[in-house]
């Protein structure tokens, strides 16, 4: 069972803004007419019962969206790039470790239908008709689409069932999920044989309920002995656990006790959850004769323990009723699932900030100011004129003053550098 896996998820970058004029008879520009690029694919991530492990995911690692295309003439509006939905089992947990804030908290998609963004496609850019303004009715600026984000994602499967079936190794929990269920998990007669949850749905009396085998959990399994973590972290996500003795064993009720302590260890709500004790192998003759002794064991601790056979299905009905009340299906009878988005992708942010650097520099950290530079001629000062009237509308212009920006100071914006003061002619420093 694959059940963690690491992949990269890149969202679609944003298509650029177009500049563009109308053209008409006796008119050198018309009038602006660029349209604005297509907005990035998302990627988002679907639980779905459809999917038992994260296998699909190991063959690819990398899942990235359809960039938005350039917008056009005539007002035209790019295409947006297509989303990414990828599939994954319900009871998915997603952590970020790259590309996020630092701090974000896992999401736990462990509802059938739920649906997570957890990559924002980038926004498409403006195209020059967006900028046209009383007072620019020539607007010579357009933008570049916002990239994409990009995710280093963590998934891990940590295993949904009703029921958890807990024991000691060789206890017959492989033989017991056999035999109420159509799983068939290996069995052998010796310890360890199952190194994996298995998952089988029981039905019993017209309802029916999933049940989880919780490979053999030995002593110091909370530390990690005997692949314990690996086993216990799936006992989490159980409502009620069987817990199966080894009616054959040295010492049931020490086993017993040692199990417990394990779960208490790992995590003291497992070790309150309810349990149903069963009394195993009691088709062997030893068993028969010390079950009164291990059941008077067991009342002494407060357990009233039932006792089957899983190798003949002696005593299997009672164990399924009892874990049938215990479940309570009917309880959760609900309509069909239905799409739940939640936004996991940290919103971007909509302004920036001025860094003074060691040399003096004034470096501009401004998403807006940066996308509007990258396809902007710095060379032509009519253009740059437009640059800082935008600058001023987005908060730049005062955030540099605000560090104290002075005549002669470099300060840079992306790729341009320039000197404070002297980018702009005189006429057109009034302008902004």
């Amino acid at each position: 069972m694959i059940d963690t896996v690491d992949i990269v998820v890149q969202a679609g970058n944003g298509g650029d803004g177009f500049l563009a004029f109308r053209r008409e008879k006796f008119v050198a520009r018309g009038g602006p007419e660029g349209g604005d690029g297509g907005d990035g694919g998302s990627i988002y991530l679907l639980a779905t019962p459809d999917e038992n492990t994260l296998q699909h995911l190991t063959y690819k690692r990398r899942h990235r969206a359809a960039d938005g295309t350039a917008g056009k003439r005539s007002n035209k509006h790019g295409r947006n790039g297509e989303d990414i939905v990828i599939l994954v089992p319900v009871g998915t947990i997603v952590s970020q470790t790259f590309g996020a804030d630092e701090g974000v908290p896992p999401i736990d998609l462990s509802e059938d239908g739920m649906k997570v963004l957890i990559a924002r496609g980038g926004s498409g850019g403006k195209g020059n008709a967006q900028y046209v303004s009383p007072t620019n009715q020539e607007p010579l600026l357009r933008e570049s689409g916002e990239k994409g984000d990009t995710r280093q994602l963590s998934l891990e499967v940590k295993v949904l069932a009703d029921v958890g079936v807990i024991g000691v190794p060789n206890a017959g929990k492989s033989s017991f999920v056999t035999r109420v269920t159509a799983a068939r998990p290996k069995i052998a007669a010796y310890p360890f044989t199952t190194l994996e949850p298995v998952l089988g749905v029981v039905e019993n009396r017209r309802e029916t309920f999933v049940i989880a085998e919780i490979p053999g959990l030995v002593e110091g399994a909370h530390q990690g002995i005997g692949l314990g973590h690996e086993f216990l972290r799936h006992a989490e996500r159980t409502r009620i656990f069987l817990h199966l003795l080894d009616g054959n064993g040295i010492d049931p009720i020490d086993d017993y006790r040692k199990v417990n302590e394990e779960l208490r260890q790992y995590s003291p709500d497992l070790a309150t959850r309810p349990q149903i004790v069963v009394i195993n192998k009691t088709d062997v003759a030893e068993v028969q004769e010390r079950l009164p002794e291990l059941i008077s064991a067991l009342k002494a601790l407060n357990v009233e323990p039932l006792s089957i056979s899983a190798a003949t299905g002696d005593g299997i009905q009672p164990v399924l009723d009892r874990l049938l009340a215990g479940v309570n299906p009917a309880e959760d009878k609900k309509a069909p699932p239905q799409i739940k988005v939640i936004d996991g992708a940290p919103v971007k942010p909509r302004t920036g900030r001025v860094l003074v650097l060691e040399d003096g520099t004034f470096s501009v950290n401004w998403s807006k100011a940066e996308r509007l530079i990258t396809l902007a001629n710095t060379d032509d000062h009519l253009i740059v004129g437009q640059l800082f009237r935008e600058f001023r509308k987005l908060g730049v212009t005062d955030a540099l003053e605000a560090k104290g920006v002075k005549y002669g100071d470099t300060v840079q914006i992306s790729d341009w550098e320039f000197t404070w003061g002297d980018v702009l002619s005189p006429e057109l420093d009034e302008s902004y």
